[in-house]
């Protein structure tokens, strides 16, 4: 029911701030043209000037501001909402979205839902691409929604992935696909999909990753099985499984959400998904690749709150935050980023990028895929499919008079050869390659096809990292190891004489994993003329590694003892990482 007291909306709509407050009959005349005149002098919103001065409170200002885009007031206090309304929406969705749903529309399939603030309209949005409704949204005061969601979504009353996963079993609907294989005709899949429950699971799933801080969530199917996974923190846990009859309805929902087509279940599909979680935006990467019992989907998570693009914060050690920042004011040359997926590269490129991005300084990147956008960066996504690949991008780019580039990745000759050039006309450019280590990403270029005195003519520098989990800091404890876990380090008991080592006992702050969060380890070779002469004399890894050893390099291995030594990661964690160095003759 509307809230009384207010004119009709369509006196309202459009209008301007004042004009609508005056009708409300919150402020008068002069105060209007008093915080006016004051806006002259003070830049601001009218809003927020009537605000400080006290002629209206938070409550009035967003009810103005959602008759402003023609959203009708409601006080949930005064209406009894219908229990199956409330069992639309999932109670983990209604409090991460900060909505009630008020009414649904059957035969048009819409949902009346009541927020608090007109700046949620995103929630409105994510509402449709999550559970498929039509939304239609209206206002009301903060507090009347939190007692709303207090009295019909009681945190501990919350549905549970196991309880959906009930509700999946005993649905006679969805019952009717077991045994069905692949026989499935487009309009049984497509009212599958759009089914209660399969809505339910995939909205619980993608937001229970997303408040668990997961990487990347999975659902495979197996010959006998369909298992949902989340990759924390680098390792994959399992979750309940859902039964195996509704893995098709599971992957054409996120198809659905993804805007991918349903009916293509013989090539792989790529696709994102964009949310508002909690007043986050997330992005979720979506690819669908067939496999030979259904399709196999993964997301990737990119929560672009959850990352800190700070160089001092990423886990560099100060000399190694001092030797990079040196090498990113340089005016021109290649400074690549080396490590398998999942590493960190990115993180790392970003932060530096970050720290060189003032007013003065041109940057353009080209990725695959633009992981985070950056302001006063040029972003450029690659799209091999039409022929923009980042050989062609960077080709461009060398006419849009940059300073700074990066190259997502250098994955051929002709990539490489464009890098150089642009590095050789004063640029200073970034990248990426998937090597193991160092000293090996040189004989990679090698392989692609550049020759050495162009690599030593531009190549800067090569970092390599990997990110070691870290030790839950609520369950830490003193750890003393065995000899046999210090031999997988080639270490001694006289090696950790007077260190303490620390190991996570387990808690529910950090899921009973021990760890909670990831930090960089890092291996920097700096090239000077030594190197350069090696390179050119076509040495091998080894020797460019033992040189670059002596010149005060310091492996992936001995960074990870280093952060072992500091307490901030455990023995396992490094073995995992790194690999044993090579006995130097």
């Amino acid at each position: 029911m509307p809230d009384e007291g207010m004119p009709p909306i369509s006196q309202l709509k459009g209008r301007v701030l004042g004009r609508i407050l005056i009708k409300m009959g919150k402020v008068t005349r002069a105060q209007v043209s008093e915080a006016l005149e004051l806006q002259k002098k003070k830049r601001g919103p009218l809003g927020q000037l009537l605000l400080e001065m006290g002629y209206i409170d938070e409550a009035d200002l967003n009810r103005a501001l959602a008759a402003q885009v023609g959203m009708e007031s409601i006080k949930l206090s005064d209406i009894d909402i219908d229990k199956s309304v409330i069992d639309l929406i999932p109670s983990q969705t209604a409090h991460a979205f900060g909505i009630i749903p008020t009414e649904y529309d059957r035969e048009t399939n819409t949902l009346g839902v009541a927020l608090a603030s007109p700046d949620n309209f995103h929630a409105t949005d994510d509402l449709r691409t999550l559970m498929g409704f039509n939304v239609v949204a209206r206002i009301t005061t903060q507090e009347d929604l939190t007692d709303a969601l207090n009295r019909y979504y009681p945190e501990e009353a919350a549905e549970s992935i196991k309880s959906i996963i009930g509700e999946l079993e005993t649905d006679e609907d969805l019952s009717k696909l077991e045994g069905r294989g692949e026989s499935i005709d487009l309009e049984t899949l497509k009212t599958a999909a759009e089914s209660s429950p399969v809505k339910k699971l995939v909205n619980l799933v993608l937001l229970q990753a997303i408040r668990d801080k997961a990487s990347d969530i999975h659902f495979e199917p197996f010959e006998d099985e369909f298992k949902m996974r989340y990759r924390i923190d680098g390792v994959l846990f399992e979750m309940v499984p859902p039964p195996k009859h509704v893995a098709m309805a599971i992957s054409s929902r996120i198809k659905v959400m993804a805007n991918l087509d349903i009916a293509e279940r013989r090539m792989p599909q790529d696709g994102r998904i964009e949310l508002l979680v909690e007043r986050r935006p997330v992005d979720l990467r979506v690819s669908v690749l067939p496999t030979m019992f259904g399709e196999s989907v993964v997301l990737r998570v990119l929560d672009r709150t959850q990352v800190n693009l700070d160089l001092a914060q990423i886990g560099l050690r100060e000399e190694e935050t001092n030797i990079v920042r040196q090498l990113i004011q340089k005016p021109h040359g290649i400074i690549i980023v080396t490590g398998p997926t999942g590493s960190g590269k990115t993180t790392t490129l970003y932060s530096a990028l970050r720290e060189l991005n003032t007013i003065d300084v041109k940057i353009l990147t080209s990725e695959d895929p633009v992981e985070y956008d950056i302001d006063g960066m040029i972003q450029c996504q690659v799209k091999p499919e039409i022929g923009l690949t980042f050989a062609r991008c960077l080709r461009s780019f060398l006419r849009q008079d940059p300073d700074i580039i990066l190259v997502g990745e250098i994955r051929d000759l002709e990539t490489a050869q464009i890098a150089v050039q642009a590095s050789l006309t004063g640029h200073l450019v970034f990248s990426t390659l998937h090597t193991n280590d160092a000293p090996s990403s040189i004989a990679r270029l090698l392989d692609l096809g550049l020759e050495p005195f162009l690599i030593t003519a531009t190549l800067e520098a090569i970092i390599a990292q990997r990110l070691v989990r870290k030790i839950c800091t609520n369950c830490k404890e003193e750890f003393h190891p065995s000899e046999q876990q210090l031999m997988e380090l080639n270490l001694t008991p006289e090696d950790i004489a007077g260190r303490v080592l620390y190991y996570g006992k387990g808690c529910d702050y950090c899921n009973h994993t021990g760890y909670r969060g990831r930090r960089g380890i890092f291996e920097i070779m700096v090239l000077d003329d030594e190197l350069r002469e090696l390179v050119m004399k076509n040495a091998s890894s080894a020797l460019l590694r033992q040189a670059a050893r002596k010149r005060g390099m310091r492996s992936l291995r001995e960074a990870g003892l280093l952060t072992l030594y500091d307490g901030v990661t455990t023995i396992e964690e490094v073995v995992r990482e790194t690999l044993m160095e090579e006995v130097e003759a």
